[in-house]
Order: C-alpha cells, then sequence, then structure tokens
C-alpha cells in the first residue's frame, strides 16, 4: 500500500482496488492546528469504532456516506473522494469560539441548528467564511452546499436520536464532504464522527466527553472516549 495522505489524526492509503482507499485512525490528538500534540494509546480504535457504528445508520437514514466496511483494530476501507475544502460546523448549544464571537454563555441552547462554514486551510488558520466566500474562492456550487446542508441536518437528527438516548448531549460536531472520484457529481459524507469532531457533554452533569478535555488540559480525555463508545455501542447494537 502507498500512502497517499497523512492528516493530524488519520491517514489514507491505496489498494488493489480502483476507487477504493483504506483509511487508518491513529492515536494522535492535536489542537489549535497542530500546534498542540500528544498520542494517546486506544484513541485511534475508539474513534474506528464509533465511526463504523454510526454511519451504516446514516446510510439508512438517506446520508451517503464513504464508509464500505470494517477491516481491524483501526482501519476502515472508503470509496474514493476528493474532499470538498470546506468544514460544516453544526451547533445545537452555544460552546467553543461561537460563545467567543457572539457573547452567548456557553451551554446556551440554540433556538434551532446553526450551520457554520470554515475554509479548510491550514496556512490560513481554517477561517470562518460565507456562502459569497465559498461562491468566489469556487469551493463549491450553490447545488453542492445545498446538498452538503441538506445531508448535515439529518446527520444531526440521527446523532441527537442516539445520543439523547446514551444521556449524552450533543453541542457541535464538524463535518466533512467529498465528491467521489467514481462520480464527482455525488456528494458523500466523508472523515468521521468521534469525540474528536464533536462536543459531547454528559446529560446530567454536562462534563465534557470530548477533545475539550485535551485543548483545555483537563485530563480523563481517553476515559471520556471510552464512556461515549460504551453508551452508543449499547444503543447502535439494539
Amino acid at each position: 500500500m502507498k500512502m497517499l495522505y497523512q492528516g493530524k489524526a488519520k491517514s489514507i492509503y491505496t489498494t488493489d482496488t480502483p476507487n477504493e482507499l483504506l483509511m487508518k485512525f491513529n492515536d494522535d490528538a492535536t489542537a489549535f492546528n497542530g500546534e498542540k500534540h500528544e498520542q494517546f494509546e486506544d484513541k485511534g480504535r475508539i474513534n474506528k469504532m464509533l465511526t463504523c457504528l454510526i454511519y451504516p445508520i446514516l446510510e439508512k437514514r438517506g446520508v451517503p456516506t464513504h464508509f464500505i466496511e470494517d477491516v481491524n483494530e483501526t482501519n476502515v476501507l472508503v470509496k474514493a473522494v476528493d474532499i470538498v475544502p470546506i468544514e460544516l460546523v453544526v451547533r445545537n448549544v452555544v460552546a467553543g469560539s461561537l460563545a467567543k464571537r457572539t457573547g452567548l454563555e456557553e451551554g446556551h441552547e440554540l433556538s434551532k441548528p446553526l450551520i457554520e462554514y470554515y475554509y479548510k486551510d491550514d496556512s490560513l488558520g481554517d477561517p470562518i467564511i460565507n456562502e459569497m466566500h465559498i461562491a468566489e474562492l469556487k469551493l463549491a456550487t450553490p447545488e453542492e452546499l445545498r446538498e452538503m446542508n441538506r445531508q448535515a441536518l439529518i446527520v444531526n437528527e440521527v446523532l441527537l436520536e442516539i445520543l439523547g438516548e446514551a444521556k449524552i448531549r450533543l453541542i457541535d460536531f464538524k463535518l466533512e464532504f467529498g465528491r467521489l472520484q467514481a462520480d464527482p457529481s455525488v456528494i458523500v459524507l466523508a472523515d468521521e464522527i468521534s469525540p474528536d469532531t464533536c462536543r459531547f457533554w454528559d446529560a446530567e452533569t454536562n462534563e465534557k466527553m470530548d477533545k475539550d478535555r485535551f485543548r483545555r488540559d483537563m485530563g480523563g480525555m481517553m476515559d471520556a472516549y471510552r464512556e461515549v463508545l460504551n453508551r452508543v455501542q449499547k444503543i447502535a447494537e439494539r
């Protein structure tokens, strides 16, 4: 296998099958555009397991994904895509940068889900952008953006249902989408869904159960990740 891409938390490799790739979940944790970096044993396996639990459910609910099948503890087989350089952040509760930008108190429930766009460019610090920026930069067509929004809101509905049963609050989460290399007209959900890409709070205590424990030097990150997996596993495997 040949490595095609080395990301902050995942690596992508070629396979012998056209338009299929191997995605490896690594144990690295990064924050602040890579300025903070550590390794946590078992993180890759946990994030892979959560993604493998959630993506098939999303497929059944009308969200096409790049997921093909589970391979082993840290690897999955995925469809080859060209990533759209836009991160969609779906917010249900005020936290992180939204609190800083708006002055709203962290933990404030939004009246409806809010979608933000961020330009995937590490050299620029992944700045927040809007539809006019996306059009000017030719990052996506209006039709593609509408499709990504549609899928993002379905993902939000599904996650709210699953996590609600698991007694976890879904605060916000980041999604990435790609154009299928086999058919670039098709937009699919790519990347992962895990405590690396979502904010999860315990529904009773509001204790953080995600990468904010690493960002804010709170400790106990892996215990929180394992607890999220345990709870979601019980719901998803019913």
